[in-house]
């Protein structure tokens, strides 16, 4: 800057700080030129707040200021801040003071310099008075001009350093107009046509072709670009012997002469200090230039997954991968999975151990004792699907975490729908089938069909294939396979990201899975719930029951745990945990309630597990349910010892009768009414007529009619309390002595429980 532009700039040295300023920027807001400014009050100056404010902030040491010509070598912007400004550089053109100016300039008033407009205010701030008494606040202590202060006596005075250059700049503007006027206009006195008005371009070209010896004796030309040469002194503001002053260092005069040995930094030192824009930035920063000054910067971290590529750029790491610890390069993100040693692992691994040992202990149980009437009584066939369901679903458990890989996978996929529909696809056959014989009771006494033990392994077996169907079907669209989830657990915090290693079964595809089994868990409610009221010795019906009800809790309280955790960091660990204790407590509720009391009866009460004939038999069947034949020969005797008298009675006169006719069918007969076998009692509907047995009349009926029931029952059902029973029949009120498919008649009893003999063919009743 050369002239009076007054352009003031300081950098910051020492932390790296550049501060660009205008030290007239106060008096331009006013409207005042910088000329009129010819020394500023200290209090005033920008550059002079600046330093206070480096004090306030108690960073007197910290900055190495240097400021522009507006600085230069003026004690008005350190008064006072001496200690702050230490070490300062200054600049200054070149110049020398003008002694006539000084003169010119002190000697101006108030009367004699009216013509610049700006005077009469520079002497109201140089003086602090006022020329208008209404310009005068009320008990303020600025005082009324009185037109006698002298400028250098009543206030400091120092003359502007660039009142040199203003000098030239007249005369370089008077030496144009000459040459121009003697070029355009010669001989001429004023201005001739060429030059009125004047060329402004024209007049440039003169300007910048002057040639002449300034005010200082220094010659005055312009360059091309119409800028002066630049001349200046370099100052630096020293203390020395805590005497301050500014102290000529170099001068730049076409290049730069610079005395380094005659600088003094703050603190006496002569020890050059580090002048930098901007620190180095730490590993794994990148540098964010400012703009507009292309050697500072901004130093920003590379955040979340990035890494620091070069100097200037971070580079997001590849999706399997996490920075390192100061963000410089990137490191493959650790892979986990579900461990055997984990806690989320051993207490599903012992519930299913436990079971796995029971499920074993049953089956060994029921082999063991295979041809007892309570083995018999609960289905063998059936029994062993059952419990073959409830082995694969505790094995389930070691195969959710065993190391995913293609074996583990596609047995997952294999074993873990497939125990809970074995299971449940036997339990259902089972409520069904006592379900449709119910059903079917009521509308007639003839057995439904499909209910054999072989029927009821075809209709189990096919339920559980569709199962298998679909699986198959799954393997063909979408092959099995492990993978390595890097999103489920990618963090904010790079260091907790962790890669899991799983089976490819999302969500989706496990409601898919487990959503057939969920359908026939809920069909077998359904059954449950219908067959509710059955007779409790009916073929487990109350017990089933029970344990669907329990089922569905266990089921219930899954769902929201397993699906309600999927935004956690233990995802992988709660679902896991939580569907394999699901399905083992599955597995264990029917291991429990079906299983385990036919264990205890079988080996701590083998009494119970006799046939009929070889038990105590309860007295069911009244006297009166004899023929009058036999109530004499019974006599009062208990009705069981009366009963057991009459199948004996009946079966030695069978074994007479062996022979053929009416006789030859007695054996039957007599063997379906005295055994009364646990199993189920449709046999008991296969007999020809009873009337066409020999001893018609002297056998109770099979069938016993409650009139407080209004119903049906048979005997069985009143003699054995864990077996199975047949439907109920019930009577048309109308005519209760006539059934569908046939009469029957009736031979009167005591109390409520009537014998009722059928006359109809074989299988009517």
């Amino acid at each position: 800057g050369g002239c009076w532009s007054g352009a003031a700039w300081f950098v910051l040295v020492r932390p790296v700080c550049v501060v660009l300023m205008e030290c007239w920027e106060w008096e331009m807001q006013k409207g005042l030129s910088p000329p009129r400014a010819a020394e500023q009050h200290p209090l005033l100056s920008p550059c002079r707040r600046v330093l206070e404010a480096a004090k306030r902030a108690n960073q007197t040491g910290h900055f190495i200021w240097m400021g522009s010509d507006s600085w230069g070598s003026k004690i008005s912007p350190v008064l006072h801040l001496e200690e702050v400004a230490e070490g300062s550089v200054t600049i200054l053109p070149k110049r020398v003071s003008v002694k006539g100016f000084d003169r010119y300039f002190s000697s101006r008033t108030l009367d004699n310099n009216r013509r610049n407009i700006w005077f009469a205010e520079f002497w109201e701030e140089n003086f602090h008075c006022k020329l208008s008494r209404h310009a005068l606040k009320k008990g303020s202590s600025i005082k009324k001009c009185t037109n006698r202060e002298r400028i250098g006596q009543d206030s400091s005075y120092e003359q502007e350093g660039k009142v040199q250059f203003v000098i030239d700049a007249v005369y370089a503007m008077g030496h144009a107009l000459h040459n121009m006027h003697k070029n355009l206009c010669p001989g001429k006195v004023g201005l001739c046509p060429r030059m009125d008005p004047v060329d402004g371009v024209e007049l440039l070209k003169y300007i910048r072709n002057v040639n002449f010896s300034g005010i200082a004796g220094t010659p005055v030309t312009f360059n091309e670009n119409g800028d002066a040469p630049g001349r200046y002194d370099i100052y630096q503001y020293q203390i020395r012997n805590s005497t301050p002053e500014y102290k000529v260092i170099g001068q730049w005069t076409d290049h730069l002469h610079l005395k380094v040995e005659n600088m003094l930094w703050p603190g006496g030192g002569s020890q050059l200090p580090s002048s930098i824009c901007s620190l180095p930035c730490k590993p794994g920063e990148r540098k964010k230039l400012v703009k507009g000054i292309p050697c500072c910067w901004h130093c920003e971290r590379c955040d979340g997954y990035q890494y620091q590529l070069d100097e200037f750029h971070c580079k997001r790491c590849h999706f399997n991968e996490r920075p390192n610890e100061n963000h410089t390069s990137c490191t493959p993100i650790p892979i986990i999975k579900l461990e055997w040693s984990s806690p989320w692992a051993v207490v599903p691994v012992f519930i299913a151990i436990v079971g796995i040992i029971a499920t074993l202990f049953v089956v060994v149980t029921f082999v063991r004792y295979n041809d007892t009437p309570i083995v018999k009584a609960s289905g063998r066939e059936l029994s062993y699907v059952l419990l073959t369901g409830i082995f694969l679903c505790y094995a389930t458990t070691f195969l959710m975490i065993a190391e995913p890989d293609l074996s583990t996978c596609s047995l997952r996929r294999i074993f873990l729908g497939l125990g809970m529909s074995i299971s449940y696809a036997a339990l259902l056959t089972k409520t069904n089938r006592i379900y449709r014989i119910f059903e079917q009771g009521k509308k007639s006494v003839s057995a439904p069909r499909f209910i054999s033990p072989a029927s009821q392994l075809v209709i189990t077996f096919s339920l559980i294939s569709l199962q298998l169907v679909g699986v198959c079907i799954w393997f063909i669209v979408d092959p099995s396979h492990s993978v390595i989830d890097y999103e489920d657990q990618r963090t904010t915090n790079p260091h907790f990201a962790r890669g899991i290693l799983k089976c490819d079964i999302s969500d989706l595809s496990l409601i898919c899975l487990l959503g057939y089994s969920m359908l026939l868990m809920v069909t077998c409610t359904v059954y449950a719930i219908k067959t509710r009221g059955v007779p409790e010795t009916f073929n487990e019906a109350k017990p089933i029951g029970f344990t669907m009800y329990t089922t569905c809790i266990v089921w219930l309280a899954f769902i929201p745990i397993f699906f309600g955790t999927s935004q956690s960091a233990e995802k992988m660990y709660i679902q896991t945990t939580t569907l394999t204790i699901s399905v083992s407590l599955s597995a264990s509720v029917s291991l429990g309630m079906l299983y385990m009391p036919k264990v205890y009866i079988i080996l701590f009460h083998p009494e119970q597990n006799v046939p009929k004939r070889k038990r105590s038999l309860k007295a069911v069947v009244t006297a009166a349910t004899m023929s009058n034949k036999f109530s004499q020969k019974g006599g009062f005797r208990p009705n069981g010892e009366a009963k057991s008298e009459l199948c004996e009675n009946l079966e030695t006169q069978g074994n007479v009768a062996r022979g053929g006719g009416a006789a030859g069918r007695l054996q039957p007969c007599c063997a379906a009414l005295c055994e009364c076998r646990q199993e189920v009692c449709s046999g008991c509907l296969q007999w020809e007529s009873i009337v066409s047995c020999p001893l018609a009349g002297q056998i109770p009926s099979p069938f016993v009619y409650s009139h407080s029931r209004n119903t049906i029952f048979h005997h069985c059902s009143h003699m054995d309390k864990t077996g199975l029973v047949l439907p109920t029949l019930s009577i048309p009120s109308a005519s209760p002595r006539v059934l569908s498919h046939g009469k029957c008649g009736w031979v009167a009893g005591m109390g409520n429980m009537l014998p009722l003999l059928c006359e109809t063919p074989a299988g009517a009743c």
